[in-house]
């Protein structure tokens, strides 16, 4: 069977700015794909093309069998899309979502019922089915819209962010039921700027920047690819060139936020205590130092330099 998401060459611009600059990527049955990257890396728009809300510039993406600029009804009625970004009408009740959405999909009255109530069970929203949406907390919205975009069973679902903004019971509620569908056989995508949510979800991930992936593997293989664990030390700003030369007696530099300094630490937690002793010689004072197994955010920063997530320096 062929992959229900096959992508060759797939390039989309903006005027001067190619947001997307021809990337490569197949996703097979049944598998959940993360797709990560910061903002702006281009992650939404490679999706809105998968979705048909983009016609590409060049290159070619073929999703549940269909061609995405040739074939984009076809695409729409195989596919389930819950983005970010959602417009839900905040009048409405549950119970009126999910029958529109039904009969938008050519449900009859009694499948668009039967099928309508499963999945609010599912979500865990049939108590909640009777009010307006306008009262629904962001966890209770984004399941809803995850029922929506579930209402015609589709091949393939795309999820763009999907627990941005939701406290930690409701992306854990979330996460499993993403688990769940994909033990059914759903083949998901999943953009998301949370590592953890890769890492949890994800039997592949695929790490987008300026445009073009720049890594792709198991979440396993990546961080293995990485090599030694990382060594933060926090200290002060009057501190930090020296530490950053001491340091680099001991591993590579990695990438770090302001005040920290941080490197690939070679033969692991054997050698903490030498540079606990190195940095104690020059006089330099420690204000934090965690030694952590490698990571999706240390795969993210060898492949591009960066951190991923909480480093906007």
């Amino acid at each position: 069977m062929e992959s229900p998401i096959y992508v060759e060459g797939l390039r989309r611009s903006f005027g001067d700015l190619e947001a997307v600059a021809g990337i490569d990527l197949a996703v097979p049955e049944g598998e959940i794909y993360g797709f990560l990257g910061p903002n702006g890396a281009g992650k939404s728009t490679a999706v809105r093309i998968l979705t048909t809300l983009l016609k590409p510039s060049g290159g070619r993406a073929v999703v549940a069998g269909y061609d995405v600029a040739t074939e984009a009804a076809h695409v729409r009625r195989n596919i389930g899309v819950a983005l970010q970004d959602a417009a839900i009408d905040p009048l409405m009740t549950g119970h009126e979502l999910i029958r529109l959405q039904a009969t938008l999909h050519g449900l009859n009255r009694k499948a668009a019922t039967e099928r309508g109530g499963e999945l609010l069970e599912r979500v865990g929203l049939t108590d909640a089915a009777g009010r307006r949406v306008g009262t629904y907390s962001g966890g209770m919205r984004r399941r809803l819209d995850l029922a929506l975009s579930l209402i015609h069973e589709p091949r393939v679902l795309f999820l763009d962010e999907p627990t941005t903004g939701l406290d930690p019971s409701s992306r854990m509620n979330l996460w499993e039921e993403v688990r769940r569908l994909n033990a059914e056989g759903t083949t998901v995508f999943l953009t998301t700027q949370y590592l953890e949510e890769a890492d949890e979800l994800a039997h592949r991930v695929g790490i987008i920047d300026n445009g073009v992936i720049v890594r792709q593997g198991s979440p396993a293989a990546l961080k293995a690819d990485v090599g030694s664990p990382t060594l933060r030390v926090d200290v002060d700003d009057t501190h930090l060139e020296s530490a950053t030369a001491v340091l680099g007696r001991f591993g590579e530099s990695r990438p770090a936020r302001q005040g920290r300094v941080a490197i690939g630490l070679d033969n692991g937690a054997s050698r903490l205590a030498d540079v606990v002793r190195a940095l104690d010689d020059q006089g330099i004072t420690v204000l934090h130092m965690e030694l952590d197994a490698p990571s999706l955010d240390d795969v993210f920063a060898q492949a591009t330099g960066r951190r991923l997530e909480g480093d906007t320096a």
